[in-house]
């Protein structure tokens, strides 16, 4: 089993923090679709509407995983200068 260096760790985590991001914002962009229109013959399901809340909440979640992420990224590069600084 390889362990992944915690520069490279941070890296997906901020990767992945972006990626919830930019999803999260599409879901609150969407416009909120009706079923005024539908009538009671249709066989096909309503499309749900995108739960604005929800939506938010993953935006916040995923900015508190960017910030994790990018201390994870800070504190790497500061203990490996530190190591670099003990080595010389």
């Amino acid at each position: 089993m390889q362990i992944p260096s915690s520069f490279a760790s941070g890296l997906s985590g901020l990767q992945s923090a972006q990626s919830g991001l930019t999803q999260a914002t599409v879901d609150v962009a969407k416009p909120a679709t009706s079923n005024t229109s539908a009538s009671t013959t249709d066989t096909y399901a309503p499309v749900a509407q995108t739960d604005k809340t929800h939506a938010l909440v993953s935006s916040l979640e995923s900015l508190n995983q960017a910030e994790a992420a990018t201390e994870v990224i800070a504190l790497s590069s500061e203990t490996l200068g530190t190591v670099i600084d003990i080595k010389v």
